[in-house]
């Protein structure tokens, strides 16, 4: 059953990532994941417990599968503290986030302490060159996939 609905969620995202053009969110936030895990065991127990009771079923059944994707982007991110979800659209302007997403728009969680990384949680494939300016400086060594 769990690799069912498993199956069913990765296509249903599969589907929405090539309708709207956008990258896949799995590889934007692994290294989130990884560092969670290496720091905070207990907030990664909280990250794969909403991977695997929240996201998944909703995924699987008929929630919009990139907006469900970005709320646990936002959880990820609010697991080492507070900010605020913003969108980027391709002339550069940012503007608080509102689902659903549209496909042409940067979206990134930055951290109420200026200290920590801002998370990119939803990408264009194309991104314009002002959202290419954007990621280049809030996102230095950010592998782009």
């Amino acid at each position: 059953m769990a690799d069912s609905l498993r199956a069913r969620a990765d296509a249903r995202l599969d589907q929405a990532l090539a309708a709207r053009r956008l990258t896949d969110p799995r590889d934007l936030f692994r290294d989130r994941l990884r560092r969670l895990r290496a720091d905070d065991p207990a907030a990664f127990g909280r990250a794969i417990d909403y991977f695997e009771h929240t996201l998944l079923p909703r995924v699987a059944a008929d929630a919009e599968p990139i907006t469900e994707w970005i709320e646990y982007g936002r959880f990820l991110a609010e697991l080492t503290g507070p900010g605020r979800v913003l969108a980027v659209d391709p002339s550069g302007r940012a503007r608080a986030y509102e689902p659903p997403p549209g496909a042409d728009l940067l979206v990134l969680f930055f951290p109420d302490v200026q200290t920590d990384p801002v998370l990119p949680l939803a990408r264009p494939r194309e991104l314009s060159a002002a959202q290419q300016a954007t990621w280049e400086l809030l996102l230095p060594g950010h592998r782009e996939r």
